[in-house]
């Protein structure tokens, strides 16, 4: 991973307005785009396998948000077109196993998401120990709103781990640059791209 990656995260529910956001995204430059875990409850398997239909030249990640059942849920996301699926770092080392081992079966790389997990940083390394492909260093929007940062963490996981390091949560092009001033490889950006006009 030579220079950084733009993910878009499609956190909404309309598969039409998603595609067209994630049109204007790819035009802006974004490298990889993700079906959101919005957009999954509402459309199902079918968002993934539309984005990767219209998108077919980009990586299509899906933020299934999986806790249980990870071989299951890499399956149903691979054999929709997930290049990427996205599992909670909260999860059992269990499921993130079998949540590998689909993936390694059926060509869909991991990445863990380390959301309100207590020790991220300990736990970035356990995963790494496990095979994962990518960590997600993220902040979710409800934490946000009480002004949790994941700048404040970043840093020390990319210096903890030697797999690529996403970062998420809230972030405008100032602080994704940041991020990769830091050592993100991939930086996600979701509610600026989709709320912007």
């Amino acid at each position: 991973m030579d220079k950084p990656i733009l993910q878009v995260a499609l956190d909404l529910v309309e598969m039409k307005r998603a595609i067209e956001i994630a049109e204007e995204a790819i035009k802006g430059g974004a490298d990889w785009i993700e079906a959101g875990t919005p957009l999954i409850k509402s459309e199902g398997m079918n968002a993934i396998r539309e984005l990767k239909k219209k998108f077919k030249d980009h990586k299509i990640v899906a933020d299934m948000k999986t806790i249980d059942t990870g071989a299951v849920e890499v399956e149903m996301a691979a054999k929709s077109g997930a290049d990427v699926a996205i599992i909670l770092a909260l999860s059992n080392d269990a499921t993130i196993a079998e949540a590998i081992r689909a993936g390694r079966k059926y060509g869909c790389e991991i990445m863990v998401d380390l959301i309100n997990h207590p020790k991220p940083i300990e736990r970035a390394k356990e995963l790494e120990a496990m095979g994962v492909d990518y960590v997600n260093v993220h902040v979710g929007i409800d934490q946000q709103m009480i002004g949790m940062d994941p700048i404040e963490v970043l840093k020390e996981i990319v210096q903890s781990v030697n797999v690529p390091v996403a970062t998420a949560g809230g972030l405008d092009a100032e602080r994704a640059a940041v991020c990769v001033s830091l050592g993100a490889k991939i930086v996600i950006v979701g509610s600026n791209i989709v709320k912007s006009r």
